[in-house]
């Protein structure tokens, strides 16, 4: 694109959608115009941005006539209706949800891992990652590069804020309710979130996994380019607001040693060690809230496995893991 883009955002009064709309702002993405699409319930509010205010409109079929870029964070359902319209209208779609995700004529996208997918789009549409897939592989990708990537045993420890404002609303509500002595509330999550652990994100599927923890797998052999990696995982919910942390053991087909794989890191953007256990320095959920950066740490060589590393990782999920990452994406499209 060789002048300033037309953007819009789906979803735009949505978390995700609001995040994206700080990013846009606080690293001054260059565009001429700005749409922020929603439902019908939210046409007519009035957003901030650049010191003006821009009404809300009601998502139609012909709200992508004049743009350009269009970013989606508004569920699957929206995305499969409205993403091929766009695209037919002559935009170029950012996506978060996982509608096109595996589809082989839709790039997924972490801009710091493999850019160049984002310049073969057919469809006009780019898939935006599953956040913990996004957060997990800004650890491992810089010691794939090195040493190469071959197994993955993963164990995510997400925030309710994965389930959108009703997951930290119930979180809340729980919380308050054991305190005051009153009955706990379920509406969100089928057990107690509040002072407990889920071990179940999304759907299970008949392999015994849920859809949450296939999606490392099946997005991290896209993503890397490596239709043979081989990835198990356990996706817990957490009773933390913000911010999902990942507990990862990775085997590589060369030998590694620690001081090696931090070396790795130098220099790598988007992703720092925070990692001197023997004065307690180790990423928490809360290093990275409202942050671009991912934090890894706890990293050691595995007991169990020949070459293999265990390490900890943590991300915000609403930035890093969604927002930010479909930002980037853009970025790159204006970069060419």
């Amino acid at each position: 694109m060789n002048k300033a883009p037309k953007v819009a955002i789906v979803g735009a009064t949505g978390a995700v959608g609001v995040e994206i709309l700080s990013c846009l702002e606080t690293r001054n993405f260059p565009l001429s115009s700005l749409k922020l699409l929603a439902s019908a319930r939210s046409a007519g509010k009035q957003v901030a941005f650049r010191g003006e205010m821009i009404t809300v409109e009601e998502l139609t079929e012909n709200s992508f006539n004049d743009v350009d870029i269009a970013l989606f964070s508004a569920g699957g359902g929206i995305s499969l209706k409205y993403a091929p319209i766009a695209a037919a209208a002559g935009c170029v779609v950012v996506d978060n949800s996982s509608a096109f995700r595996q589809d082989p004529d839709v790039p997924l996208v972490v801009p710091e891992i493999n850019p160049e997918a984002a310049f073969n789009h057919p469809r006009n549409i780019i898939a935006n990652p599953n956040c913990t897939t996004i957060i997990t592989l800004m650890a491992l990708f810089p010691l794939h590069e090195q040493f190469g990537l071959k197994t993955v045993i993963a164990s995510s420890y997400q925030a309710v804020s994965g389930s959108g404002q009703q997951g930290i609303a119930e979180l809340e509500s729980q919380v308050r309710s054991i305190v005051d002595g009153h009955p706990v509330e379920k509406k969100v999550y089928a057990h107690q979130i509040a002072f407990n652990l889920i071990p179940q994100i999304d759907a299970f599927t008949d392999t015994g996994y849920t859809k949450e923890e296939l999606k490392m797998l099946n997005e991290g052999r896209k993503i890397l380019s490596l239709p043979e990696l081989k990835v198990t995982c356990t996706c817990v919910r957490v009773p933390v607001y913000r911010s999902h942390s990942i507990s990862v053991t990775a085997q590589f087909e060369k030998p590694i040693s620690v001081e090696e794989a931090q070396k790795a890191f130098d220099g790598k953007p988007g992703v720092e060690l925070m990692d001197d256990p023997a004065n307690i320095v180790w990423p928490t959920p809360l290093d990275s809230t409202n942050g671009d950066t991912c934090y890894v740490g706890r990293m050691r060589k595995d007991l169990a496995i020949d070459n293999a590393l265990t390490l900890w990782v943590v991300g915000d999920q609403v930035r890093k893991g969604a927002a930010l990452n479909a930002v980037q994406i853009a970025e790159l499209l204006i970069s060419r």
